[in-house]
């Protein structure tokens, strides 16, 4: 009596790791990050029309003070200081 080997099915084990990694990048692509920016938060992040505006100013007298334009009253530039440091 012959008795013939068992029949299993042909294994390809390279194939059965590039199902995996297939998988594994099918896995990835689902998941993704989402960021969503709220309109509270955008408006937050927009220029205030008084920022704007002291822009502007200190742009004006970076110009006069870089011409030699700017000038300063002494005397009221000390009674300010005086009655800052006098509080």
């Amino acid at each position: 009596m012959k008795i013939d080997g068992f029949k299993t099915p042909p294994v390809n084990p390279y194939r059965n790791q590039q199902m995996k990694v297939e998988q594994a990048k099918q896995s990835y692509q689902m998941k993704s990050d989402k960021l969503e920016i709220s309109t509270e938060a955008k408006k937050l992040s927009a220029a205030s029309p008084i920022e704007t505006e002291r822009q502007q100013r200190v742009q004006q007298l970076k110009a006069q003070v870089q011409s030699g334009e700017y000038q300063v009253d002494e005397k009221t530039l000390a009674s300010k200081l005086l009655s800052y440091f006098n509080k």
